[in-house]
């Protein structure tokens, strides 16, 4: 019976791609279309060893929220099954090795918030008090729960709070999942990672720990005790060697992360220090002596190895794509996830001698089918001070280099994120360029994949080179015959939309319409109403009060988007997440006012219930509409 519903399931499904090809006679990337793909996400390899376990979300614009399968496929390739459920597929790593005892997480109510937990009898009332700082994280207020792992015996049942009360988390808030915690092999101590700090002091500072719980004595050691950057993904060699990703300072976000290893007598080897680049995860190989991660490099994200015994790095992977993920090794392949500008992320196995790639799910291949898909090019560009930048180029499908285009200058956020080949669901360049819009997205200094020093250069320069590298690139690109030097536009979230902010007072008449969204204006209201101060303490070198700071009243004297606003004089749109606690609502609400009483042609697109991004479906079908709309009126 389940069988024949499924297969309902799946006839209507088609009926409805079909019907929906068939009328509309799709041919590129239309906003409706970017949210009918499947969004999928790689679960792990079958214990058996033969198959790859994955879930595909599916978005329903009607219905305003997704539903999720689950699918699993052969190591070698074939056809994908769905699966009613996953649990005798692959290890539940809540249960130990020895299936003695289950880890569970469970939100603890440690301080008192609310009107109601002051005075029990005013129930009705509506009141948070606070006496610290971190009173809200990213998209939620402190109610004064924490997330604690309890460990209970699976026969008796009885269980155990192993953070003992603290006002502490794991996983950690608001990212953190169960890569957060690890059952040691011998299933004698469980590994978890947590921020020891609470209230003003843990918005001050990124030092998390790696915490060893002995279940049979109930004590807890600090595995990184002198470490104190962020330490995170605990995980276990399967011979029992423990390693884990490493940041080296206090306060800073984005540094060089590296993969460490613990031996049995404590001490602690760092494989990447000598390596010119960060890492973005990593995984154990089948062997001691490898250990598998990936990592940004010129403009991409490619598979390595490191040697343990020796630290010595291979690239494995090289090609115009990101491998987003390593799922798992099965003899001498390993299973990967990956994107590129034109196709969201899809199940690969890679040999890992030769680095050849054989994709294994096809999750969107009816859709990717019927539509024309986008050419990328690399360009290198010379900067003001005569470095060369690589900056992607996207064009539209059925490119004509005799036609002129409009073309977009996209600036990344972060500002210390890699600019790859990912595919976004927002900020999609296969979606623009199919409106009709070349977009010239340059590597500029900040972002990882072009060696560390290029990397830090942004720190408490927000403004300046970075500035001049965006100029370069689309200066460059405005020699082409193909751009149409009357229509260009720079569009931008986050750092990104900071950006915008700050180009569209010193553009000096390049661009004819700005997009930012989420963007930092005024940077004295940011430092004053941001969550986690460690970032803006590093990146504009810390308070705007401290006078003896010279870096610091260089940021607010130099890289203040609000001081040079008497230079706007350029349509702008600015899109303002409600529920954006890292860059608040009086940043987008400050910059429209300004843009306003300025009489320049502005308009404020809200969003009261999305945090820095655009999470549902409708919302970021607006979102989308609302971004071609603008750039129609004004390009």
């Amino acid at each position: 019976m389940q069988q024949l519903i499924n297969m309902k399931k799946y006839l209507l499904l088609g009926l409805t791609l079909f019907y929906s090809f068939f009328c509309c006679a799709q041919d590129v990337m239309t906003p409706e279309l970017l949210w009918q793909l499947g969004r999928l996400s790689a679960l792990g390899i079958s214990e058996d060893r033969r198959e790859v376990i994955y879930r595909v979300s599916y978005p329903s614009i009607e219905e305003n929220m997704s539903t999720t399968r689950y699918f699993s496929i052969p190591i070698d390739g074939g056809v994908a099954t769905e699966l009613s459920e996953i649990s005798n597929r692959i290890r539940d790593k809540h249960i130990s090795p020895d299936a003695r005892y289950q880890v569970k997480v469970k939100e603890v109510k440690i301080d008192k918030v609310f009107g109601h937990d002051f005075y029990p009898e005013l129930e009705k009332s509506n009141v948070h008090i606070y006496e610290s700082l971190n009173y809200r994280h990213w998209d939620e207020w402190e109610d004064g729960f924490y997330s604690h792992l309890f460990v209970s015996d699976v026969k008796t049942g009885t269980e155990k709070d192993i953070m003992d009360g603290q006002a502490f988390d794991c996983p950690q808030k608001p990212f953190g999942g169960e890569e957060d915690y690890v059952w040691s092999p011998d299933s004698r101590a469980l590994i978890y990672v947590t921020k020891r700090k609470s209230g003003t002091e843990y918005t001050l500072s990124t030092n998390t720990d790696i915490l060893r719980y002995e279940l049979a004595s109930g004590e807890t050691e600090n595995l990184s005790a002198g470490m104190e950057g962020y330490d995170v993904n605990p995980a276990f060699s399967g011979q029992g060697t423990l390693a884990w990703l490493s940041m080296a300072r206090d306060g800073y976000e984005s540094d060089k992360n590296d993969i460490v290893i613990r031996s049995s007598n404590g001490n602690v080897k760092n494989l990447t220090r000598n390596w010119d680049g960060t890492v973005n995860g990593f995984i154990w190989g089948s062997t001691e002596n490898a250990i598998y991660f990936n990592a940004p490099i010129d403009g991409t994200i490619q598979l390595f190895q490191v040697e343990v015994n020796t630290a010595k790095i291979r690239q494995i992977t090289k090609g115009d794509f990101d491998v987003t993920g390593m799922v798992g090794q099965v003899e001498s392949k390993m299973i990967v996830t990956r994107t590129d500008m034109n196709h969201a992320s899809e199940i690969f196995s890679v040999d890992l001698e030769s680095g050849a790639m054989e994709q294994l799910t096809f999750v969107n291949k009816v859709i990717y089918e019927r539509i024309n898909s986008c050419k990328v090019e690399r360009r290198y560009v010379t900067t003001s001070d005569q470095k060369e930048m690589l900056t992607w180029v996207v064009y539209p499908p059925d490119f004509d280099p005799s036609k002129k285009y409009p073309t977009l200058l996209y600036c990344q956020g972060g500002p210390q994120s890699a600019l790859s080949q990912f595919y976004s669901f927002r900020w999609n360049f296969q979606l623009m360029a199919s409106q009709g819009y070349i977009i010239v997205a340059p590597n500029r200094r900040g972002m990882p994949g072009h060696g560390v020093a290029w990397n830090e250069t942004i720190s408490k320069e927000h403004g300046g080179l970075v500035m001049d590298d965006y100029l370069s690139a689309i200066d460059a690109l405005s020699q082409e015959n193909f751009v149409d030097n009357e229509r260009l536009g720079c569009v931008g979230a986050s750092y990104g939309g900071y950006s915008v902010f700050y180009l569209a007072a010193i553009h000096e008449g390049r661009f004819k319409s700005f997009i930012s969204h989420d963007g930092i204006f005024n940077l004295r209201s940011m430092y004053g109403t941001t969550e986690e101060l460690f970032f803006v303490n590093w990146d504009w070198g810390g308070s705007y009060w401290d006078k003896k700071n010279s870096a610091a009243m260089k940021s607010y004297r130099e890289f203040d988007p609000s001081n040079m606003v008497n230079n706007w004089d350029t349509p702008i749109l600015i899109y303002q997440g409600g529920r954006d606690y890292r860059v608040p609502i009086g940043q987008g609400l400050e910059a429209f006012q300004a843009a306003q009483l300025r009489g320049i042609k502005s308009r404020l697109i809200y969003l009261p219930e999305e945090n820095h991004w655009v999470l549902t479906a409708q919302n970021a079908i607006v979102w989308q509409h609302e971004f071609f709309r603008w750039l129609e009126e004004t390009l």
